[in-house]
């Protein structure tokens, strides 16, 4: 937390964010520069503690643990997913012990959720669209929204869905942009596409994503209903990729992933393995349409050529490199 933000006042509401990973902690640090207290949740680790900021951890599918872990909450951010390869078994209960939790506190639910359930599209992706999932993780992202949305219509809690597509931004190690990523670019090596790089893509960035989940929580009008989160129009995967590297000063090369090594490495992770029925999001033009947060909330993406800039920032300080010299596409470290 910046030293610049506001004490959380002994009046201020507390605010209860479920899962450390790639969400949860930005949502927190912008509900403590709001001024409210915030309660952190994780499996395993605590997180250190300061002002404003509680942590505790233990398994949200014992459901005493998420009654107490929520308790006193007025607003419940579910910002948890586990790995793939444990979906079939955890992704619902998971889920099921946050409902619990903010039903039993009398608190808002607002859940981050992503976009498989709509599988392959022949078009941009709306909030109405059908559900046509066309993978296993596809179908229980359907049934993870009707447990949601049904007790919401039964009046065991309100709850407001937030969706994202596929990550961009700095520090997302389980997102294509991750470590991977930087490791292969400032290598001179080609970075990989598990489908086509040319295809349009949706990615949302990280830091819209916590803004707009804490915008849910904070406007009653969101109960009830799914949101797609504010996106930057899509561009292809290496239109992308390039921005990135000429902001960092190096040539980004991008190839595409074959399927048949995907499925080979996938013999040997488990990550992987799961994977492999995702790709068909990068074979097809994979477009998410924000109209409807934009419009109600007045709300919009932060702009890509910001994004990319600020992620360079992070990527030049994470890896040790100087700022771009001024011949494009030459790597620029500053060792």
């Amino acid at each position: 937390m910046d030293n610049a933000s506001p004490a959380p006042s002994p009046s201020s509401q507390l605010h209860v964010v479920l899962g450390a990973g790639q969400i949860g902690p930005r949502v927190a640090e912008l509900l403590l520069a709001r001024g409210h207290r915030v309660r952190l949740v994780q499996r395993t680790r605590r997180a250190p503690e300061r002002p404003g900021l509680t942590s505790v951890c233990g398994d949200i599918t014992d459901l005493a643990f998420a009654e107490e872990a929520t308790r006193g909450a007025s607003v419940v951010y579910d910002c948890m997913n586990p790995p793939y390869h444990l979906w079939p078994t955890q992704l619902l209960p998971i889920a099921r012990g946050a409902v619990h939790g903010a039903s039993k506190a009398g608190a808002k639910l607002v859940a981050l959720d992503c976009l498989y359930m709509y599988g392959v599209p022949d078009g941009p992706m709306r909030e109405g669209s059908p559900r046509r999932p066309c993978s296993k993780k596809g179908a229980l992202r359907v049934d993870l929204e009707e447990m949601r949305l049904g007790a919401q219509r039964r009046g065991d809690v309100r709850v407001a869905i937030g969706r994202a597509s596929d990550f961009f931004g700095a520090n997302v190690p389980l997102s294509a942009w991750g470590e991977r990523f930087y490791t292969r670019a400032l290598a001179g090596k080609a970075v990989e596409c598990m489908g086509d790089p040319d295809m349009p893509h949706s990615y949302t960035y990280v830091e819209d994503v916590a803004r707009d989940l804490v915008t849910l929580g904070e406007r009653e009008e969101a109960m009830g209903h799914v949101w797609h989160l504010p996106t930057a129009p899509a561009e292809s995967t290496r239109a992308l990729a390039r921005r990135l590297g000429r902001a960092l000063g190096v040539e980004v090369k991008v190839a595409r992933l074959p399927r048949l090594v995907l499925r080979a490495v996938g013999l040997f992770s488990p990550f992987v393995r799961e994977a492999v029925e995702m790709a068909y999001q990068w074979d097809v033009p994979y477009v998410i349409d924000d109209t409807r947060f934009r419009e109600t909330f007045g709300v919009s993406a932060t702009p890509v050529e910001r994004q990319v800039a600020d992620v360079a920032a992070w990527a030049r300080n994470r890896y040790e490199l100087a700022a771009p010299s001024a011949a494009p596409g030459i790597p620029a470290r500053a060792r």
